[in-house]
């Protein structure tokens, strides 16, 4: 892989998986400051004349272009397609998904609940509508190219990457077999036809027969014999195979399973309408069994609660009043050489990274070495709490807010765990919390928040200590943000007057509360009559 970040911009950080078209990485953008997929296409499928080697160039750009106007959150965002100048390496840059390969989940022994299934058929199906309407056509559709996220959503991987490797005009693949995967193939794949939206259709129903039976459609000794099969065979009822398979799903998977295309369903909107029945309803609860895998993420979700709202990050959390007993610390664990070398060469690289405001590569630098930290030192030790806290910190200082909110809630658990409820380490991460908070618009609870630790440092250090009056100044710009003008100057008028007086006029707070109390009463003394 090149050293060179590709196109001046995309680093190649982690390789995640490897496949027949290509490898996936985890990558960074380092212009945007995101984690970023780059699949590398393989070289083989690169021809070796500058001729086929430029239509190939002009093929991948069109068909990048193409898959980035499917427009459905079902499918990756294309960031960026970059062909190098050798021709030998070609890179799409995607979104960067966090999630599992639905073969993760399928297993001849454990055949998955039918509305679990049926779910995630009819989520690729939904995709599907959108990519045919462009039109799109997948051709490779599998359950490695099916990716179920954490939040149980379904991403149909790889649009287009068939397409671009396809054999029907350039010849571009060495052997000039067809494209796709064998075990998933349409007949007119096999035979090297005309592909369509019914092709999709086909392999759609080659994943549901999987999903439900745990077992591919057809199994042969040889992969010609099973793509034999899926020319002249006729695939196994599913019932045959699980008998509590619903009549009615059965049919529908052999409709897709029909040898000749126009055979098939009339389009995917029929079949997610023939999947509709086994779907949960809207504010239905899962029943007894309908489960899924332990662990995996539950598909069925988005039906169960369609549009629902993300859930409250650390809802229902605690917020501080008051020091309580400090309990007894963990006894320290010695660092052991290795790790401790680790640790300092993990600061400094992230560091570095920040130098050049790389905060997303910063904060991922830091969590490569907390992993290990951890099982060596203790979750709860002081230098894994020390690490978290500066990756939060530096999530914040990032603008990933989403990200720092529950690891700075978690954080001040754990040090209230360890030093107390009042510790200066508790108190300052909920107060980076419901900052937080106040970023994402939880004002309300932002300003509990903050006034609830403002109680405690008064308590502890008086009101002009620097974490009092950064706590006094963010309660009064969060009351004059949410536009309560005359509460947020009752906090910021006496703050002023303490700063002048310690700090002088000329301090940098000191001017940035004066020009919010300047805007305060200008808004206060209102339109001269």
């Amino acid at each position: 892989m090149p050293q060179q970040p590709i196109a001046g911009r995309y680093e190649l950080v982690e390789e995640l998986s490897s496949g027949g078209m290509g490898d996936v990485w985890r990558g960074y953008d380092a212009v945007l400051d995101r984690p970023v997929a780059v699949k590398v296409v393989r070289r083989q499928a690169v021809a070796g004349s500058p001729q086929l080697a430029e239509e190939f160039a002009k093929r991948f750009k069109r068909e990048a272009r193409i898959t980035a106007r499917i427009q459905h959150p079902g499918v990756p965002q294309v960031f960026d397609a970059v062909l190098d100048d050798t021709y030998e390496r070609l890179f799409l840059v995607m979104e960067l998904v966090d999630g599992a390969p639905l073969s993760t989940y399928i297993h001849p022994d454990h055949p998955l609940p039918v509305s679990w299934a049926a779910a995630v058929a009819a989520q690729v199906a939904t995709v599907l509508s959108y990519a045919h309407d462009v039109p799109v056509i997948h051709r490779d559709l599998k359950p490695g190219n099916i990716l179920v996220a954490r939040d149980g959503t379904v991403k149909v991987l790889d649009f287009g990457i068939a397409a671009i490797l396809r054999t029907d005009v350039t010849k571009l693949t060495a052997t000039g077999s067809p494209i796709g995967t064998y075990q998933y193939m349409a007949p007119e794949q096999v035979r090297g036809g005309r592909t369509s939206p019914q092709t999709d259709l086909y392999a759609l129903g080659c994943v549901l027969h999987e999903l439900l039976s745990g077992k591919h459609l057809f199994t042969a000794d040889s992969e010609y014999l099973v793509m034999y099969q899926h020319v002249n065979a006729p695939p196994t009822p599913l019932r045959l195979l699980r008998p509590d398979v619903p009549a009615a799903l059965e049919e529908l998977v052999l409709h897709l399973l029909l040898k000749a295309p126009e055979a098939r369903p009339a389009d995917v909107q029929e079949v997610y309408e023939r999947l509709r029945p086994f779907l949960p309803s809207p504010g239905e609860d899962p029943r007894p069994g309908e489960a899924g895998p332990r662990g995996a993420p539950d598909p069925t979700g988005v039906f169960r609660r369609p549009f629902a709202p993300r859930s409250r990050p650390g809802a229902g959390r605690p917020v501080a009043t008051a020091a309580g007993p400090v309990p007894a610390l963990p006894a320290p664990v010695a660092v052991p050489e290795q790790l401790r070398v680790e640790i300092a060469e993990a600061y400094a690289h992230s560091d570095a990274l920040l130098d050049e405001e790389r905060f997303a590569q910063a904060a991922e630098v830091l969590g490569e070495v907390i992993g290990p930290a951890a099982l060596a030192l203790g979750a709860e030790s002081r230098k894994v709490l020390e690490l978290r806290t500066q990756r939060a910190a530096i999530q914040l200082l990032g603008g990933d807010y989403r990200t720092a909110l529950p690891e700075f809630d978690a954080l001040a658990d754990a040090y209230a765990r360890t030093g107390g409820a009042g510790s200066a380490q508790a108190r300052a991460c909920r107060a980076q919390a419901a900052r937080c908070r106040g970023e994402l618009g939880q004002v309300t609870d932002a300003l509990a928040a903050l006034r609830g630790v403002l109680e405690v440092v008064r308590t502890v250090d008086g009101d002009m200590s620097d974490e009092a009056v950064e706590l006094r100044r963010d309660i009064g710009m969060l009351l004059l943000a949410r536009g309560e003008a005359s509460e947020a100057q009752l906090v910021l008028a006496p703050l002023h007057e303490d700063l002048c007086l310690v700090y002088g006029p000329e301090d940098d707070m000191s001017g940035e509360v004066a020009e919010a109390l300047s805007l305060i009463e200008l808004d206060l003394d209102g339109p001269v009559a």
